[in-house]
């Protein structure tokens, strides 16, 4: 099958056929028909399996097939609720791609800017918004944002929506949004609030699942390092000054530590970027654009970055913290492998992490690989002593007078041989004419 096979319009096919698309994705396969069709989706797929363009293709040709951009204002035909701003951006950045040869109108809304820019938007009108939850909600309950004309309604990252708390907000703006409508939902995880969001707000869907059992990506390279949390810091600055690295997404779980980390790396003269949840949108774009551009070759980020930064040629992802979610590790690793090139991920394990490792082994189905040769092995084989309530703490090693045991064979040095360790413990603000956008961006 190739995307003629869809028959969609020759704008669309000679759009994508620009930007190497050949073969649909099994997403893409799956989903067009039915949503060109014009019925209801529940979409289960993980990071990098171009679902974005699964909806954004038949939904550009929905537009095309019932044209309004000669009414004015233009009314919204299309609102796309999304988690973070960086996908946001990223989904109105495709859809500009793909429509740049009809005289659409796309525009993103989210808050971190001035809403004045938004406002004008939305009184001239544009077919498409894609929009967090929070600053639409202002804007339709300050009576900016209307969307009785929608004819498409899609919740995308349904999983990281609830994650984030965005819930009621996102129920608050479908009461805004036409009954008679068409509804997609894609979520990478299908815990049971999205199964019960999905019968509450779509009729009849078609159900696509692609990529369940094996949600980790062939191209991607991935291996380990045991170190010991105080160690992370130096054995990262080794990887980064040792290996190819073309460009490389750092993750941290928290924004306290991707600044500290930020720090360290630039104290011993290695610059890189930044992004989480604490940083303007404006020194976000700004990190994002030089990191995109190879202006800066490291970036630091929380995990908003972890299903909103899409670049082709990231060569790299380094886990500095392993994730809390097992499923978050495979959001993470998905930035890079992407568009048919290789990637690699690396994480640097603690003791504290091991649990959390095996998880994530046991939902990619697969054990990786350990680099055991570094310059900052594994010494300390004791969990961390967490506080009491009382402010003291504790060390959850009861058998301090015991060998310490591994859950396997593979393990961190030390001086006792082999250990085994058994425990429980785990551009913002404007709207964008797609015709007018230059040929190559």
């Amino acid at each position: 099958m190739n995307f003629k096979d869809f028959k969609l319009d020759e704008t669309l096919l000679k759009a994508i056929d620009e930007m190497g698309y050949t073969i649909p994705t099994p997403i893409q396969e799956q989903a067009i028909p039915h949503i060109l069709s014009g019925k209801d989706l529940l979409g289960c797929a993980q990071t990098g399996t171009g679902k974005t363009a699964a909806f954004a293709l038949p939904l550009i040709q929905h537009l095309l097939n019932k044209p309004t951009t000669n009414f004015n204002p233009r009314p919204t035909r299309i609102l796309i609720l999304t988690p973070t701003r960086e996908l946001a951006i990223q989904i109105r950045d495709n859809f500009r791609e793909y429509g740049k040869y009809t005289n659409l109108k796309c525009s993103v809304i989210f808050g971190g800017v001035n809403q004045s820019s938004q406002v004008e938007l939305l009184k001239k009108g544009v077919d498409v918004i894609v929009a967090t939850p929070g600053r639409l909600l202002d804007l339709i309950n300050q009576k900016y944002a209307k969307l009785g004309t929608v004819d498409t309604l899609v919740l995308d990252e349904a999983d990281t929506m609830l994650d984030m708390g965005f819930l009621v907000d996102v129920k608050k703006i479908i009461a805004h949004v036409p009954a008679t409508r068409q509804t997609l939902l894609f979520s990478a995880t299908m815990p049971k609030e999205i199964n019960a969001l999905a019968e509450t707000f779509l009729k009849n869907p078609v159900t696509v699942k692609v990529n369940i059992e094996t949600p980790t990506i062939d191209a991607i390279k991935q291996r380990l390092y045991y170190v010991d949390k105080g160690n992370k810091s130096k054995l990262l600055m080794d990887i980064l000054k040792k290996e190819d690295i073309k460009s490389v997404l750092v993750f941290t779980r928290t924004k306290h530590g991707a600044n500290k980390l930020s720090e360290t790396l630039k104290t011993a003269g290695i610059e890189s970027g930044i992004i989480h949840g604490n940083k303007s949108q404006n020194a976000r774009v700004a990190a994002l654009t030089d990191f995109k551009s190879g202006k800066t070759r490291i970036l630091v980020a929380t995990d908003i970055a972890a299903r909103g930064i899409d670049i082709s040629e990231l060569s790299h992802v380094i886990n500095y913290e392993m994730p809390d979610k097992s499923e978050t590790y495979v959001h993470r690793i998905g930035r890079t492998g992407r568009a048919g090139f290789d990637g690699t991920a690396i994480s640097l394990v603690d003791f504290d992490e091991k649990s959390s490792l095996k998880d994530i082994e046991k939902l990619i189905k697969q054990d990786i690989k350990v680099v055991d040769s570094h310059n900052f092995p594994m010494m300390n084989l004791t969990l961390t002593p967490k506080a009491s309530k009382q402010g003291g703490g504790r060390s959850r090693n009861t058998s301090s007078n015991k060998p310490n045991r591994f859950s396997d064979s593979r393990r961190g040095p030390s001086s006792g041989g082999p250990n085994r360790f058994n425990s429980n413990n785990r551009n913002i603000g404007k709207s964008h004419n797609f015709s007018n956008r230059p040929k190559n961006r």
